[in-house]
């Protein structure tokens, strides 16, 4: 009996031990250097990642994005509203032929970060532009601040290693190349 009752407290103290070292991992990759507490610090954010770039990025601006609002939400992230975002900034382009979109978020407590991120990934449309669409789609969370960009190649790739060294932490990892659309299925345009 005595030898029976030292294998059980043995086997607690190890799943004791293993309930730990499992929860030290979990809140380890929840972990980030971003300290988002208002809409603002996303904007700053923003202007983090652009430091040196601005030669190459001169023409975009930041905006605030009201969650509240459905369509705007919509165009920008492909989610159908904002409920499960607490704060949302956009950088476009103002004017131009370029296709360029960097999305930061911040989500609701509660909510699932890389849920909410794979579904913006999904969402998201890389032909929003009239004319031309995004190459490249790379997207990530680090805590509950998710990071979209959809580009070229050339400027969504260093952006998006930027973000992650800033963040110091990202979880789940996304990246889609955007097919070319068939031109020989396009309507075509009466004459």
């Amino acid at each position: 009996m005595k030898k029976s009752t030292s294998i059980i407290i043995a086997v607690i103290a190890i799943l004791v031990v293993i309930a730990i070292i499992i929860a030290v991992v979990a809140s380890k990759n929840n972990k980030t250097a971003l300290q988002i507490n208002n809409a603002e610090d996303l904007s700053a954010l923003v202007d983090k990642i652009y430091e040196g770039e601005e030669n190459v990025l001169s023409s975009l601006q930041t905006q605030v994005i009201d969650v509240k609002d459905a369509d705007a939400v919509k165009m920008i992230t492909g989610l159908e509203n904002g409920d499960k975002l607490e704060y949302l900034v956009a950088s476009e382009p103002m004017i131009s032929s370029q296709a360029y979109s960097l999305i930061l978020a911040k989500v609701n407590k509660g909510e699932n970060v890389n849920e909410v991120a794979k579904n913006i990934f999904e969402s998201v449309n890389p032909s929003k532009w009239i004319c031309v669409s995004a190459e490249k789609i790379y997207a990530t969370n680090s805590g509950d601040v998710i990071f979209l960009i959809m580009s070229s190649e050339e400027w969504a790739k260093p952006l998006y290693e930027k973000f992650k060294k800033l963040a110091e932490n990202v979880g789940q990892e996304y990246e889609k190349t955007v097919e070319e659309p068939n031109i020989d299925t396009a309507i075509p345009l009466p004459l």
